[in-house]
């Protein structure tokens, strides 16, 4: 071997791949690095697209059914952290907004899909991931209408990239337009997609804005059902079951718990923590996920519509809450 060869990341992944215990190593220490406290959930994110795209993810055939299990965990722990009061008055308030947007969002994610000639199973799942919560929701839709690998392949794609810079944007918006914790809670679980990066990016703001981004985004979650119900009417296809979101009833169960057992005082912190711990394990492994062979198949079509319905979804919801909401 050539001492001056050059080291490139094509390269270092290719080592990679070959030497396949130290890949599995390292990447090891990379997740529990991640359960450390030098870590916060959107450098979780950046360290898991650094490992997919420097060394590769060796455990990727298991990535998509440990991020499921690990974030739903995690947001059931969290009830433990909140009140069954305060979440009710949260639910109460994002009501509306969730209707409109998801609404708002799914008509224009079809007029956009149709300018843009993109492949209509395709729009739909972006349009959904939008509307609803990002990678969930185009789990439970995809075999509603019987999409194809690729199919769904770009949707997620789109999502979790859109996911990506959220996490980091977000809160940069809130400090700087001096949003109240209660504004950007609610703010953040209608316009960003998936519940990991919105808990993300509401743990960094605050205490309240994560009670209010959880009890809102899992509110919303709940709406799959009604728009996989029309997805199938409307893509004429009846036979297929609807994924039902059966965690959101277990931390609904945990936040009755912390509320009225007292008991669980005892627990409850311990809990929150190891939940906040699962949840930046999650975004690294959703970061991991995101590989240059899923990169590099999004294209620019579905790029520009998940960015456009992303710019109104979130522009229209922060008005409302700045001008409207008071």
């Amino acid at each position: 071997m050539e001492t001056n060869q050059k080291i490139t990341p094509k390269s270092l992944f290719h080592f990679f791949e070959i030497n396949k215990t130290i890949q599995q190593l390292l990447f090891v220490l990379l997740v529990l690095f991640c359960t450390t406290s030098f870590v916060s959930p959107p450098i979780a994110l950046v360290l898991g697209l650094l490992a997919a795209n420097l060394f590769g993810h060796p455990f990727l055939h298991l990535n998509h059914k440990a991020t499921t299990i690990l974030l739903q965990i995690s947001v059931v722990g969290l009830g433990f952290g909140m009140n069954v009061h305060s979440a009710v008055n949260a639910g109460k308030e994002g009501f509306l907004f969730t209707i409109a947007s998801i609404i708002s969002t799914i008509i224009l994610g079809t007029f956009i899909g149709k300018w843009l000639r993109i492949d209509k199973k395709t729009a739909h799942l972006i349009s959904c991931g939008t509307a609803i919560c990002g990678g969930s929701a185009i789990a439970a839709i995809a075999p509603v209408i019987k999409s194809e690998e690729k199919q769904t392949s770009v949707a997620l794609g789109v999502i979790f990239i859109l996911n990506s810079v959220a996490l980091f944007l977000f809160p940069a918006i809130g400090h700087w337009l001096h949003l109240s914790q209660d504004e950007f809670g609610l703010w953040c679980a209608i316009a960003i997609h998936d519940t990991s990066s919105v808990i993300g990016a509401a743990s960094k703001y605050g205490p309240e804005a994560l009670q209010i981004a959880t009890t809102v985004k899992l509110a919303r979650a709940l709406w799959i059902i009604p728009v996989a119900l029309l997805t199938s009417v409307l893509f004429k296809n009846k036979q297929q079951s609807i994924k039902i979101p059966y965690f959101i009833g277990l931390f609904i169960l945990a936040m009755v718990f912390n509320t009225y057992v007292p008991q669980t005082a005892f627990i409850a912190p311990f809990v929150v923590s190891v939940s906040k711990i699962g949840l930046t394990v999650t975004l690294f492994l959703i970061g991991s996920g995101l590989n240059r062979t899923i990169l590099s198949a999004v294209g620019f079509k579905p790029l520009f519509q998940g960015i456009s319905l992303w710019i109104f979804i979130a522009g229209i919801t922060l008005t409302s809450i700045i001008y409207f909401s008071h």
